[in-house]
């Protein structure tokens, strides 16, 4: 599984690559960028995949979240995935909505047609991305944690929930955190996995816990002047979910803080240093 390296940036103590690689998940090819610690070289170092949020591509974080500082100083490497498939032949919403389609991949196998082709984000992050991982040298892929922010945080939540033992540590800015009960989820589920509600509870982080997820520890930041807090985003569903089965959940609300990445940098550090502790930096 060869990657092709197309760019790469001295950053702090560390280098900011970008990779392009052909994905089966996908059925076509993907981009990913990377960050490495220049203290990789002599010692391998965890891991901290951080999945982005609605019409974002592997770039947003990279240049707006600020993590690399601190990622070098605490030698973890991150790792920015795309948020969907691209590419020629790849369905989009045909009205070129921002939240279905291109941009908008929900980290979900889809099994509705036209999508089912190439939105295997699921398969994708937990299956593929480690063996294409596994070509560069410096990464301990057997330290792994999950990141995300907004569909991202829904994203490594599900993920971390779903495949129990695949990561360390779980954290969100801004999660959507009941999909089956949101706009967002609802227009995205009923496209990628049918009319079945049942079968969108699979996918959803506040069922998911109910139903009696392996515990990993989990970190939840959001802003309380976040415009889509209460319709689209709905922690209060996440934190009723974690209290009812004692789940252990840090869950924390900053006044004045919306859904941007201004928020995301202004607490970028602690998730780092959360994720750090698990994965024993």
């Amino acid at each position: 599984m060869g990657l092709e390296l197309l760019s790469s940036n001295r950053c702090f103590a560390g280098e900011q690559r970008r990779y392009q690689a052909v994905s089966e998940a996908l059925s076509g090819h993907t981009v990913f960028s990377v960050f490495v610690p220049d203290f990789a070289v002599s010692n391998p170092v965890p891991v901290l995949i951080y999945l982005s949020g609605l019409t974002c591509t592997d770039e947003n974080a990279v240049t707006k979240a600020g993590a690399q500082r601190v990622a070098s100083e605490l030698g973890i490497a991150i790792v920015f995935p795309d948020t969907s498939p691209r590419g020629d032949g790849v369905a989009n919403d045909p009205d070129g909505a921002y939240d279905l389609g291109l941009g908008a991949g929900f980290y979900i196998n889809a099994t509705q047609s036209p999508w089912a082709s190439h939105y295997q984000m699921e398969s994708f992050i937990v299956e593929e991305l480690p063996l294409l991982l596994a070509n560069l040298e410096g990464l301990d892929l057997t330290r792994v944690s999950v990141c995300g922010h907004s569909m991202g945080g829904h994203g490594a939540m599900t993920l971390a929930f779903k495949h129990p033992g695949t990561y360390c540590s779980v954290s969100a800015f801004s999660p959507i955190c009941a999909p089956a009960d949101c706009p967002w989820g609802h227009k995205a589920f009923t496209a990628y996995l049918g009319a079945d509600q049942e079968e969108w509870r699979h996918h959803d982080a506040s069922t998911l816990i109910r139903s009696g997820a392996e515990q990993v520890p989990l970190l939840v930041d959001q802003g309380a002047a976040d415009a889509f807090l209460e319709d689209q985003l709905k922690p209060s569903a996440l934190k009723a979910a974690c209290d009812a089965v004692g789940f252990p959940l840090t869950y924390r609300e900053h006044d004045g803080f919306d859904h941007s990445y201004f928020f995301i940098a202004s607490f970028i550090e602690e998730h780092l240093r959360f994720h750090a502790k698990f994965l024993n930096a």
